[in-house]
């Protein structure tokens, strides 16, 4: 990948991160930032108390207090590792998924589970198989809405296995809400709600509903069960207040950024249309096909499963200077699978594909 950055004719088509995708970020106020409140540190383990109540705004039926700040979603899942499991237990996560799991999981000493997600007119969790999952060492079930990269939001059949297996283990439930205001063909609600049945963590951050993955700050907002939330809610300020990693200026300006969201994320979602639109063109009466999309960033090709995906990816850079995951970095079988992003240059995605779809 180095040595093809060199070439003037590369496309990076795994292209993540969006302050480098052209976007206009004009209508963040960078200026409070500067507030003179930025000079004051209060070490509040939960987070300072207006980018919490800003954040709970968002979430009609939860509060302040039920709000943890995070300097990330990597960051969360580790204190939420650190409130659940004991060394040698188990989350369930579904398969295909981020690897990032993989790495948080083994610096915390847990083990990963992963039940499978499978495709018939669109993605979906099978119950049985997620069932099956759980073990004596299960301490939680993780939940990713919308999916990365799948894009699949969790549907009502989805929610109704993820609450009833919670339920019947007492097992809480962790769902990733990173990419949630991003729908593309779809659209899903918030698990973040106060009659929630099971102990549920919603986790959230800037790097995706602002696009502003260098401003460190995300959040976790706890519902369900009164008592439980109350419990949970205390143990993680010890575990937070062990490290308040949250700087003042972010939490400072989130009041304001929060406002004017919808003005990054319009950019996007168009951009990512764009982009859909461009890629149905290119792959139309090929041998590739692309799956279902209802949000987020990125579309799963199905291609020809003639040759191992990662030799195909390294042998597509190597040939004609184009990069794409292969679907394997995802936990998709090793063959028939590549992942192309969907934030970068409608027309250097669509020149990009139009050099790969000979070798396919």
């Amino acid at each position: 990948m180095h040595r093809a950055k060199q070439d003037a004719a590369f496309l990076d088509l795994t292209v993540s991160n969006p302050t480098r995708c052209g976007f206009d970020y004009s209508a963040i106020p960078l200026d409070v930032l500067a507030a003179k409140a930025s000079l004051h540190y209060d070490a509040s383990s939960l987070g300072t108390q207006s980018a919490r109540v800003a954040v709970a705004g968002m979430f009609p039926s939860l509060d302040a207090e039920q709000i943890l700040l995070t300097a990330s979603t990597s960051e969360a899942y580790g204190f939420l590792f650190k409130l659940l499991c004991e060394p040698g237990d188990a989350v369930l996560v579904p398969s295909p998924s981020y690897p990032l799991f993989d790495l948080l999981a083994r610096l915390h000493d847990v083990e990963l589970i992963k039940y499978p997600l499978v495709y018939h007119d669109g993605w979906q969790i099978d119950p049985a198989s997620l069932d099956a999952a759980v073990t004596e060492r299960t301490r939680a079930i993780v939940a990713i809405h919308p999916n990365n990269p799948t894009g699949h939001y969790c549907s009502e059949s989805d929610r109704a296995a993820l609450y009833g297996l919670a339920n019947r283990h007492r097992l809480p439930l962790i769902v990733d809400e990173v990419f949630l205001d991003y729908g593309v063909e779809g659209r899903g609600e918030t698990f973040a709600q106060a009659e929630a049945s099971a102990l549920t963590f919603v986790l959230g951050g800037l790097s995706k509903l602002l696009a502003m993955p260098q401003m460190k700050l995300a959040w976790t907002a706890v519902c369900g069960p009164a008592r439980q939330v109350h419990e949970a809610m205390h143990r993680l300020e010890i575990i937070a207040d062990t490290f308040l990693s949250v700087g003042t200026p972010v939490q400072t300006a989130v009041p304001a950024w929060l406002s004017v969201r919808h003005k990054i994320q319009v950019q996007i979602q168009q951009r990512v249309s764009a982009n859909l639109a461009a890629l149905d063109l290119c792959i139309q009466g090929t041998v590739v096909s692309r799956l279902k999309l209802e949000g987020g960033w990125c579309a799963v090709l199905r291609i020809p499963a003639v040759a191992d995906d990662v030799e195909l990816a390294i042998r597509l850079l190597e040939e004609t200077r184009v990069a794409v995951h292969p679907g394997s970095f995802y936990c998709f079988p090793s063959r028939g699978w590549l992942v192309v992003s969907l934030l970068g240059n409608p027309e250097q995605l669509t020149a990009g594909l139009q050099r790969m779809l000979p070798r396919l």
